[in-house]
């Protein structure tokens, strides 16, 4: 189905869920995957970035180790860009490398963006006429409840496990 897919990932808890999902999706098609991240110029901070190279480098290698772990043969770039164009270097980067999917993380909406609409997958789709699938949130469960807390929980109740 996909030879080649285009991971984007930004660093955030999104990037482990993204690159897992890759990995299966690669599994399962024997697909190659090339993890792609953009760096963002500050606006006016005169050439300076939101990351440094090293940070940029570490967040690209994390990927590519998390997918060779995985049995997937996989390659990384990143790369510098304006906040205003983040959606174009990775489409461009999707078009040189002949890629057929990109696949990018998600995040959870947050009530005000879930009126504005400007989520970076959303303007990644607009960009390229290129399937784009999203990754499935990290669920974050809050502070007091843990996983293990749960399943013991479920264990003790019956009634609950239906």
């Amino acid at each position: 189905m996909f030879n080649r897919i285009l991971l984007a990932v930004d660093g955030t808890p999104s990037t482990e869920a993204a690159v897992s999902y890759a990995a299966a999706l690669a599994g399962q098609a024997g697909a190659d995957v090339r993890v792609v991240h953009v760096n963002e110029l500050l606006v006016g901070g005169r050439g300076f970035s939101i990351e440094t190279e090293q940070e940029a480098m570490a967040v690209v290698d994390e990927a590519v180790a998390g997918l060779r772990a995985a049995g997937v043969e996989a390659d990384g770039v990143h790369y510098l860009a304006n906040c205003f164009s983040v959606e174009w270097r990775i489409v461009e980067a999707a078009q040189e490398w002949k890629a057929d999917v990109i696949v990018v993380g998600s995040t959870r909406r947050h009530r005000l963006r879930l009126f504005r609409g400007t989520s970076m997958r959303e303007r990644i789709t607009r960009a390229t006429t290129l399937p784009v699938l999203t990754a499935p949130a990290p669920l974050s469960l809050g502070a007091k409840v843990r996983v293990d807390e749960l399943v013991e929980y479920r264990a003790q109740e019956p009634s609950l496990t239906r």
